[in-house]
């Protein structure tokens, strides 16, 4: 019972709060002890209110899932959970997450209360209506990295983050629901109604949309942004930003992938290695070449 909870909270998917840390790193307190510990605190605590979260989804999902060919082995649509453990689970997690969060810092608790509420939301209902099902998904990211902020009280940080987190969370989101309406086929309706209103068609119009804001945006963050080295060495990360978006359409159109964005991250090598080099270098920019 306790791998089944351990695995219906899932641990594969924390790797998203890492974004969390986006404040620490684009605000040069990565080398700040104190800074650091606080993030990582906060870290910690946005990984089991996300736990509470995947668990209360999957229990107000347990019917639908078990009409999905990859969902309906999870722990709950197959029967190896009660779904009175899991919401149990749930409220003992946000019972212990939110006093801690007040303890780190009272604006942070804020967020992380505003992101529980946003999730429970999409959970009952925002997934149900079209567009701002995928807009509340890159809320949530856009939530981790307010949280990063919050904690860090930042002096450099550049609001044109926020805009390419929004703009690389909704090429993630839409990508997913792509994968899902590929892999459902004629089934997508019985798994959840809101596929009726998606088409491949519209949705690889919005991923290319989407795609292009983004490199647009991250373009001009590195050349416009006040906090950035004034000899514009940040601008030596756009082809990883480029390359990775690239990659991950390949990804999604031509391998079919793209409904575990969390798997690929690590799956993919060609990817991880982009993603890796892009850190290295915005850290390099950020700390050596200021």
């Amino acid at each position: 019972m306790l791998l089944a909870l351990m695995k219906t909270m899932r641990p594969k998917q924390w790797p998203k709060n890492a974004f969390v840390l986006t404040a620490l790193v684009f605000d040069a307190k990565l080398f700040k002890p104190a800074y650091l510990g606080r993030t990582l605190a906060a870290f910690g605590l946005f990984c089991a209110i996300s736990s509470a979260v995947y668990l209360i989804n999957d229990v107000a999902d347990i019917e639908k899932d078990r009409q999905h060919p990859a969902k309906r082995n999870r722990p709950l649509p197959s029967g190896q959970l009660s779904p009175m453990v899991a919401v149990v689970a749930a409220v003992a997690l946000v019972a212990a997450c939110l006093p801690l969060a007040f303890l780190l810092d009272r604006r942070f608790a804020a967020v992380v209360s505003g992101y529980f509420m946003l999730m429970l939301l999409y959970s009952f209902w925002l997934k149900n209506i079209v567009i701002v099902d995928v807009f509340a998904v890159a809320a949530g990211f856009v939530l981790r990295v307010a949280a990063g902020v919050a904690v860090v009280r930042v002096e450099r940080f550049s609001p044109w983050i926020y805009l390419c987190m929004v703009l690389g969370a909704l090429f993630i989101a839409i990508s997913k629901r792509r994968h899902e309406l590929v892999l459902l086929n004629e089934n997508a309706n019985a798994h959840r109604s809101i596929f009726d209103e998606y088409s491949l068609p519209l949705l690889d119009d919005m991923i290319r949309l989407v795609a292009a804001c983004t490199a647009m945006a991250y373009s001009l963050y590195t050349f416009s942004a006040p906090n950035l080295p004034q000899n514009h060495t940040m601008m030596l990360t756009i082809p990883f930003v480029l390359y990775g978006l690239f990659r991950y359409m390949y990804l999604v159109h031509i391998k079919g992938e793209g409904g575990t964005p969390e798997d690929l991250l690590f799956q993919d090598k060609p990817l991880l290695l982009d993603i890796v080099m892009w850190g290295l270098t915005v850290v390099a920019v950020l700390y050596l070449f200021k």
